[in-house]
């Protein structure tokens, strides 16, 4: 997808999206036509290989990566008026696809396996959260892995534990920018990623022990 939509295909965009509407908080900003093409081409499109990865992690299928992408960019430029320029864009992208995502796509036949979230909370509420076990894809090589096990890995994850992975761990965000991007408190992004690091790991360990690797700490 390289093309900037047109009036036409704003039009096509139907209401009531859960995107965030301009507020007393976050004002409409009146932009003129140029200004909106300006922005959408300066502001949106760099990210769009960041959008599809998260897509295609998201919906494990080209087509409706791509067709997610889309309507993501959609919804981005009808709403335009409700992004300040010169904010993360790309957070405030991530956030569009993942609730196009909750809302189109996991009413279909492929819904993803649903989180114990319940679970999860008690386990960043246990000591076991308090120690340094867990991983970060960021600081711990999986470099003498396959790339493809660890793709593979990631992608055996439950939806909910596999997006905090991508946000924090290959995407970059913040705690705090993870937490707006998925309406859940900071607390319950630092659980979940608290699970879904060691639900990982689990997965890269058992594929590790496979081809012969052992741990450091193993004799």
């Amino acid at each position: 997808m390289s093309d900037t939509p047109t009036r036409d295909e704003d039009q096509l965009l139907p209401d009531g999206d859960p995107i965030e509407q301009p507020s007393e908080d976050t004002p409409a900003r009146r932009y003129t036509d140029e200004q909106k093409y300006q922005v959408f081409n300066k502001e949106f499109m760099p990210h769009i290989d960041s959008m599809y990865n998260f897509a295609f992690r998201l919906t494990m299928d080209e087509d409706d990566a791509n067709d997610l992408v889309q309507d993501t960019y959609l919804k981005a430029f009808r709403f335009i008026s409700s992004f300040e320029q010169g904010t993360n864009a790309k957070a405030w992208l991530f956030r569009i696809l993942k609730n196009s995502f909750i809302n189109d796509y996991r009413k279909k036949s492929k819904e993803p396996a649903k989180v114990d979230y319940q679970d999860v909370e008690t386990t960043y509420n246990s000591e076991d959260a308090e120690s340094e076990h867990t991983v970060d894809l960021r600081a711990e090589s999986v470099s003498d892995l396959i790339g493809d096990e660890v793709a593979n890995a990631l992608n055996a994850l439950p939806v909910d534990f596999r997006t905090v992975i991508i946000l924090c761990d290959i995407e970059g965000f913040t705690y705090e920018e993870m937490a707006k991007i998925l309406d859940i408190p900071i607390g319950t992004v630092r659980s979940r990623l608290h699970r879904a690091r060691n639900l990982l790991k689990e997965k890269l360990r058992d594929y590790a022990s496979s081809m012969g690797y052992k741990e450091e700490n193993e004799e």
